[in-house]
């Protein structure tokens, strides 16, 4: 099986490197075996396996060179090796796990170290929701002390962020008990960031209803323009008003490791928390989020406990005393073996080079009259419309042609809706795309607009 495994694998990898004429439809023998029961008896083994292979290369995978439509992950090689040794030996990192500790603390220092953030503790997490969430309960207990022990007793915390942040923020929010009634989701100025002075006058006005401000939340290239706020402009707020700042950073904060792309984050140092999906733009497989917190001691206010069937070993606490999540497998390893065995010299090659993607793409926008670039491109991600004939609707005519793009398959992107506006959205974010695919994505939607 294990040798079928392999045989598997490598036909998936020799097809990611180059793109596909147009999607399969799933298989009708395969759509009937997926509308059975449950299996009371054994089943064939490899058929098994052949099966879920061939359901998996009929799906969307985020590792084709032109799968442009959503942030997702492109898949590293090594990450599949370390998927495969983590689940061989199913390390559980709730409790305290020797050795695999040490790799979980000095991933979490490379990825501090790469970005620019002075982290003294962080976690490894499922994914940016939980990433985010951890850190808003982290400024929430600062803020409003003892409250997850006492609740709120009568206390109304509030939360600030520019009208484009990820709607993780306000799940997290609610999560947290906050309630989304008290997200002040501030209007972008022209440049499609978070105003500080909007930003200063909000907090002052629920200062003055004595409210408690919680957290400013920053976005470090928002999931839809990949827009970066003014970081170092927002920290003066927040240090003004001792409001803990923290910056979502789940898609674009790896940028911030390239010379190119580094002066959008200026002032990252001075947040309080952030947050990095590597299972994005460090390429590796969901999933593989970390949240990093500047100050030690912090997650340990905030999740701290000791239970009867959780004793500490020696005197060590164990992780689940700073996180979130009880069992949590060893996530951090796929990061482990990608930077030690490609170096980050590596990773910011690549990162840069879908920067080039980006910004070429904008510029063959530019040079079409039937196109039009709906923002200029901050990172990685750019937004545009195909413009018909006179008379067409433009929203219906753009959110029809994503659909006919996804059907064709030649080329995978989405639908966006950019100030009110439908339009398409393309993010680069593969180390595997190339500079002659951006062409190719471009004649696609120009044909298929055309016959639309």
């Amino acid at each position: 099986m294990l040798d079928a495994l392999t045989r598997l694998i490598g036909e998936a990898w020799d097809s990611f490197e180059h793109p596909r004429r147009e999607e399969p439809e799933l298989e009708a023998d395969l759509a009937e075996r997926l509308e059975q029961g449950l299996p009371e008896l054994p089943g064939d083994a490899s058929m098994v396996l052949s099966d879920a292979a061939r359901i998996l290369d009929e799906s969307n995978s985020p590792s084709r060179p032109l799968y442009l439509g959503y942030i997702g992950s492109t898949g590293l090689e090594v990450g599949v090796l370390a998927e495969a040794l983590a689940a061989t030996y199913d390390v559980n990192l709730a409790v305290t796990a020797r050795a695999a500790d040490l790799i979980e603390r000095q991933s979490l220092e490379w990825v501090s170290e790469f970005v620019g953030f002075p982290a003294a503790e962080g976690a490894f997490t499922s994914g940016g929701m939980i990433s985010n969430l951890t850190a808003i309960l982290v400024a929430r207990e600062r803020a409003l002390p003892g409250c997850r022990h006492q609740g709120f007793a009568g206390r109304v915390g509030t939360a600030y962020c520019s009208e484009e942040a990820h709607h993780s923020i306000v799940r997290a929010v609610e999560a947290a008990g906050l309630g989304s009634d008290n997200v002040r989701a501030i209007p972008i100025g022209p440049d499609r960031r978070l105003p500080a002075d909007a930003l200063d006058a909000a907090i002052r006005r629920d200062l003055k209803e004595n409210r408690v401000p919680v957290a400013v939340i920053a976005n470090g290239g928002t999931t839809l323009t990949g827009t970066v706020d003014p970081i170092a402009d927002v920290a003066d707020v927040c240090e003004e008003h001792g409001v803990w700042l923290h910056v979502d950073g789940a898609y674009g904060l790896a940028a911030a490791g390239t010379k190119r792309a580094a002066p959008l984050f200026r002032g990252i140092e001075r947040a309080d928390s952030t947050t990095l999906d590597a299972h994005k733009w460090l390429g590796l497989q969901k999933s593989c989020s970390v949240v990093l917190i500047r100050e030690r001691g912090l997650l340990e206010a905030t999740f701290g406990h000791e239970e009867s069937y959780m004793r500490r070993a020696d005197s060590v606490r164990n992780a689940v005393e700073r996180t979130l999540e009880y069992s949590r497998p060893l996530r951090s390893l796929k990061l482990w073996l990608a930077f030690r065995t490609y170096g980050a010299e590596a990773f910011r090659g690549w990162i840069t080079g879908t920067l080039d993607l980006a910004e070429a793409c904008a510029d063959g926008i530019r040079s079409r009259d039937e196109f039009e670039l709906m923002c200029e491109p901050s990172l990685s991600t750019v937004c545009f419309r195909h413009l018909p004939g006179s008379g067409s609707d433009l929203d219906e005519h753009n959110l029809k042609l994503a659909e006919r793009i996804q059907r064709d398959g030649r080329v995978y992107l989405a639908a966006a809706t950019v100030d009110g506006q439908a339009c398409l959205r393309v993010c680069f974010v593969n180390f595997r795309t190339r500079a002659e695919d951006v062409d190719f994505a471009l004649e696609t939607v120009s044909e298929l607009g055309a016959a639309l």
